[in-house]
């Protein structure tokens, strides 16, 4: 970076977006292995996670949206070609992941038949057959998917942070100004 310049930030829009998915993605990671290791997990955890989960299915599809319709700002042109393409394939896999993710768990859910409490307003409605083996089947895999959107967000995290302290380029204060 040439001394003295800034790099554009990301829209007032796309900042909420980012930080409001963030710390809901943060809070529902630890409740979910919370609830994978506690011994038995009180019927209000599980509806928080529910809850929380389907909150965060219709605020990625506009964060993706948005991203779509708004050029993100630039990269630092001195960033090394390999460094690009792990920033592009964290952002997108994390889109993917964070969209699969509530729709297996509500899938699986739907498919056990337990109730889906929204906020303890209203039951989201069962998308989904009754077929234990499916919805035995789909925790596993919303486990797995849960370690891999943790793997990617420490990585995210890690990234930002390496930039900022290590390049000492404008990468990170994108999300932090306009």
């Amino acid at each position: 970076m040439i001394e003295g310049t800034r790099t554009p930030g990301y829209t007032p829009v796309a900042r909420f977006l980012h930080w409001t998915i963030a710390v809901l993605v943060l809070g529902l990671i630890a409740v979910g292995f919370y609830i994978a290791n506690a011994y038995k997990p009180s019927n209000t955890i599980y509806d928080l996670h529910k809850s929380v989960g389907f909150v965060i299915l219709p605020l990625v599809l506009f964060r993706l949206y948005y991203r779509l319709t708004h050029t993100p700002p630039p990269l630092p042109d001195d960033m090394f070609p390999i460094e690009r393409l792990a920033a592009h394939v964290n952002h997108w896999d994390l889109y993917i992941m964070l969209i699969a993710q509530p729709l297996v768990g509500w899938i699986a859910t739907s498919a056990y038949r337990a109730p889906i409490p929204f906020f303890w307003l209203f039951n989201l409605p069962p998308i989904w057959r009754e077929d234990r083996d499916l919805s035995d089947w789909l925790y596993e895999v919303h486990g797995w998917i849960g370690i891999a959107i943790t793997i990617f967000v420490l990585g995210h995290i890690a990234a930002a942070l390496f930039h900022h302290f290590v390049h000492k380029d404008e990468v990170m204060m994108r999300m932090l100004r306009s």
